[in-house]
């Protein structure tokens, strides 16, 4: 089969013939139509990401696809039901093998880009809120980078959660997608003092951060009593301190939230949160926004959409489906 591999840290991948793998017991064997791409890909093709996989590794973390079989003495989806899953590796490759317990059936009404596009920031966006950060409704909700693959499903199921939401991003055309993703305050992440700004709008009840740097400690100070900040990811290159004498007091917390780690040690979390998103989808409060799905052979210019921030939303790589809207 073809498949994108990673032949060394910090290089371009390169499109290579494997084998195609086969299915153990309690695994199925998957056709990729499509595969969403994410920031932390680039992070992994750096060895800078949390999870390292050994060299030579498929990129590629979520996707959508067909069953095309199963294990030895395995139960689970019909051949041909169209199923997601994400993989952390190898999501960039004609087939792969996942867990039955790690896949989900797609709706009816669901495109393979949608599928593959769907669940790792919406998954964040959601656990984040509705588990780490407990977002009530009513209150107020600010996300940076807004426009962003996260970013922008934290606007959306923020304001499906019941808060108001506040959204920053650069540049008009970007505010634009994340008010029509039900931002009610946009801010330009270029506009001086950030902080003053948020003060001004009656302050800040959760913090959800993809961005980091000067735009996390403005909002940081910006918090009601009790706020609550998420500390998702880090777009800018920078690492935000925080100063522990802000959070004694005005009786702050900051939390770190990583997607994968709950897939690992809470799967059970994972799957209910998960079907609770493609319940809200069927019921037309969520779509993801895909501003660009390349072919297979595109994967690299993908890949640099994402390093350039010239994509909003998701990036989805068309596998074996030409354009994988079946």
């Amino acid at each position: 089969m073809r498949a994108w591999q990673m032949t060394s840290l910090g290089a371009a991948p390169i499109l290579a013939r494997i084998e195609q793998p086969t299915p153990r017991h309690g695994e199925a064997l998957v056709r990729v139509a499509a595969a969403g791409l994410n920031f932390a890909d680039l992070l992994m093709a750096e060895g800078r990401y949390q999870n390292r996989p050994v060299l030579p590794f498929v990129p590629g973390m979520e996707f959508s696809g067909w069953v095309e079989g199963l294990g030895p003495d395995t139960n689970g989806p019909a051949v041909g039901s169209r199923v997601i899953g994400v993989c952390g590796t190898g999501a960039l490759a004609e087939y792969l093998c996942m867990p039955i317990a790690r896949l989900a059936q797609m709706p009816d009404a669901m495109s393979m880009v949608d599928g593959a596009a769907f669940q790792i920031a919406f998954g964040t966006s959601h656990l984040a809120l509705a588990h780490k950060a407990r977002l009530q409704p009513g209150e107020t909700l600010f996300v940076t980078g807004a426009a962003g693959g996260v970013g922008l499903t934290a606007v959306a199921i923020g304001k499906r959660m019941g808060a108001r939401v506040i959204a920053s991003a650069r540049g008009a055309d970007k505010l634009g997608i994340a008010r029509a993703a039900g931002a009610d305050i946009l801010i330009d992440s270029d506009a001086p003092d950030l902080k003053e700004a948020l003060r001004d709008l009656g302050g800040v009840d959760v913090v959800y951060d993809a961005v980091g740097g000067p735009a996390f400690d403005a909002a940081l100070r910006a918090c009601k009593p009790d706020g609550r900040l998420l500390a998702i990811g880090f777009a800018s290159g920078q690492v935000p301190q925080v100063p522990a004498n802000l959070l004694l007091v005005k009786n702050l917390t900051v939390t770190g939230f990583w997607y994968g780690g709950y897939q690992d040690h809470a799967p059970q979390l994972v799957a209910d949160s998960m079907a609770t998103l493609l319940n809200w989808y069927v019921d037309g409060d969520l779509r993801p926004h895909v501003s660009h799905v390349l072919p297979f052979e595109n994967l690299v210019e993908g890949l640099d959409q994402l390093r350039q921030r010239t994509a909003s939303g998701k990036v989805v790589i068309a596998v074996t489906a030409p354009d994988a809207t079946i």
